[in-house]
């Protein structure tokens, strides 16, 4: 596993940052463990969670991703980067869901209680709230910073704009600043190649991306002419018309099939080498896997031992050419 610096900071994090929001839903706690013990046993050092987990959100359900991760991990805080997420809603005042200075103080010391440490190391806004002044937001994080209990902060789903607007305002007012940003990325969605990933690049934040498989849609399993399998992200509740609408296309099933039948001549798994080829792109620090089972680790975890040749990079590269610039349907938790 390799070990990469997050941006500019002396933090480092293992390539592979595992994923949890199946831990409560899809994955029992006991399944849970599995995974992260089988993440831990491969040189994952990086977990990545949020206040709101499992996906799908309810209300009965929040928070219990943080909880199984906080039993998990006592007795070891100390060998872990343990990432979480506030602004989703956590309550029904309504001051219980946002990036206000009230609710992101009140969010960190629930987040801390239910995953049993004294501390955090990396605190991340999960989505921007146009309804809260960026400079009130930083205000809060950099508090948090000051006060040992946030070592260091981020962002998710942040456009470059926004991104490029907090850092002028930590700047300015001698503020934390965000340090790392968490997209979503894959073969099939290179939007922030853009403006995000120059601007990371130009700046030194670390770059986490999410959905490196797509959901699972890259690992070749699903059919236009077939319902998704049952229990997948294409499957469950809300996720399912979200995955829908990012990937479920025709153009996209035909890209994915004809990178299959490349790789598959070569020998090479389209999930390993989707994996390898997001692992690639300069600008990212780690590649968030998830899973529901501890055996789909093993089908991608090698990934971070696969060298490309200029072929398959080439052949990595043209999917992204062949489907229509997908629109992202809008802010959500995953």
């Amino acid at each position: 596993m390799k070990i990469k610096k997050m941006g500019r900071t002396g933090l480092k994090v293992s390539e592979i940052c595992l994923g949890t929001m199946t831990f409560g839903h899809q994955a029992s706690e006991e399944t849970a463990f599995a995974i992260m013990n089988r993440a831990a046993e491969a040189g994952v050092n990086f977990i990545d969670v949020a206040d709101v987990y499992p996906v799908p959100v309810t209300d009965e359900r929040r928070g219990s991703t943080e909880e199984i991760v906080g039993k998990w991990l006592k007795g070891k805080r100390d060998q872990f980067v343990l990432a979480t997420k506030c602004r989703g809603r956590m309550g029904d005042r309504p001051w219980d869901e946002g990036l206000s200075r009230k609710h992101i103080l009140h969010a960190v010391e629930q987040s801390l209680k239910r995953l049993q440490t004294d501390y955090i190391d990396l605190y991340q806004t999960h989505s921007p709230d146009a309804d809260t002044p960026q400079e009130e937001t930083l205000r809060a994080l950099d508090d948090l910073v000051r006060s040992g209990k946030v070592r260091y902060i981020g962002c998710s789903n942040t456009p470059a704009w926004q991104l490029a607007l907090a850092c002028g305002i930590s700047e300015r007012k001698n503020m934390a600043r965000f340090d790392c940003v968490q997209p979503r990325y894959n073969i099939l969605f290179r939007q922030i190649e853009e403006e995000l990933l120059p601007l990371c690049m130009a700046e030194g934040i670390g770059v986490i991306v999410y959905n490196p498989l797509a959901g699972g849609f890259l690992t070749g399993k699903f059919r236009p002419d077939a319902p998704p399998e049952k229990g997948s992200r294409f499957e469950i509740m809300q996720q399912g018309s979200l995955y829908h609408q990012r990937y479920w296309q025709q153009a996209q099933f035909e890209a994915v099939a004809e990178l299959h039948a490349f790789l598959t001549q070569r020998s090479l798994s389209i999930a390993q080498t989707a994996l390898a080829f997001t692992l690639r792109q300069p600008a990212v620090t780690s590649a968030i896997l998830g899973a529901s089972r501890p055996e789909q680790l093993e089908e991608t975890l090698d990934a971070v031992n696969l060298a490309l040749d200029e072929e398959t990079l080439a052949a990595c590269n043209a999917v992204w050419y062949k489907i229509p610039r997908p629109a992202d349907p809008g802010i959500a938790l995953r």
